[in-house]
């Protein structure tokens, strides 16, 4: 982006499909935060279920589901704690660094340009509640006059 205050088009929509990726990322690695939560409390709500069954009589069953569920990897070697570390240390953190350095290079580090630039055109000018704003992240980081098409 040297020298431009905005990036060609197409610039922008392969940036900003790069954005799209990691935000559909973003919402896997919700799930899998989800996935852990959820598995974590199935596996402490196991010691209820023990307990209930010792005092209806089912000792089998109870020493069954403690012995064989409780504690239980997800998957090989692994409870879902693990998982989620590994996914956040390799795959995420792969991922976001990249998305990061694709915005850098091409949109100078400008997020959301693709939206910015749909506001623009759906919005109506002059009307309350539909202002421009300033793009929330300018080059420098900060909003800059340059890029607000209402202060030209």
């Amino acid at each position: 982006m040297p020298g431009s205050a905005q990036p060609d088009p197409a610039t922008v929509a392969a940036a900003g499909k790069v954005t799209e990726a990691l935000e559909t990322v973003e919402r896997a690695r919700g799930h899998l935060y989800a996935f852990h939560q959820l598995t974590g409390y199935a596996d402490l709500t196991l010691d209820d279920a023990v307990e209930l069954l010792r005092k209806a009589g089912h000792d089998e069953w109870a020493d069954r589901v403690a012995t064989e569920l409780i504690g239980i990897n997800v998957v090989q070697d692994r409870w879902t704690y693990q998982v989620v570390e590994e996914y956040d240390d390799g795959y995420y953190r792969t991922f976001t660094t990249v998305e990061n350095e694709v915005r850098a290079a091409l949109t100078g580090g400008r997020r959301h340009l693709v939206e910015e630039n749909e506001k623009r055109r759906r919005r109506t000018p002059g009307r309350p509640g539909h202002e421009q704003g300033a793009p929330t992240t300018a080059p420098s980081g900060e909003a800059d006059s340059r890029y607000m098409p209402e202060a030209q």
